[in-house]
């Protein structure tokens, strides 16, 4: 999508740093971090959510995945710990609509239930 600003990221229209990447998805640090290390994992592929993925999609998600061990090693958190998430849709926090992980890290996280 020519307007999304993940996929303009993708593009390198913007100069943004990027952390990690493959042949699916590339990772670049998150503008409004909420830990120490929250990084996120951006499909090259526009998709709105999870909610639109489907068989056709399992290579990209599972490039999605593997980037995110990536992070964590680039990052250097591979054995402290780290958590990986994304949200599905406005209740739930998303506010890109491009799918993304977020990889969060570098401190002790609360438990969520």
């Amino acid at each position: 999508m020519d307007d999304c600003i993940f996929c303009k990221i993708v593009r390198g229209e913007f100069g943004t740093t990027i952390v990690a990447e493959n042949e699916y998805a590339v990772a670049f640090d998150d503008i409004a971090p909420i830990a120490p290390m929250h990084t996120l994992v951006v499909p090259r592929r526009h998709i709105e959510s999870m909610a639109e993925a489907n068989a056709e999609d399992l290579a990209m998600l599972s490039g999605c995945l593997l980037l995110v061990n990536d992070v964590a090693r680039v990052k250097g958190i591979e054995t402290s710990g780290y958590r990986a998430g994304f949200n599905v849709g406005p209740d739930s926090g998303q506010t890109v609509f491009h799918l993304h992980f977020h990889v969060f890290g570098g401190q002790r996280l609360r438990d969520m239930a």
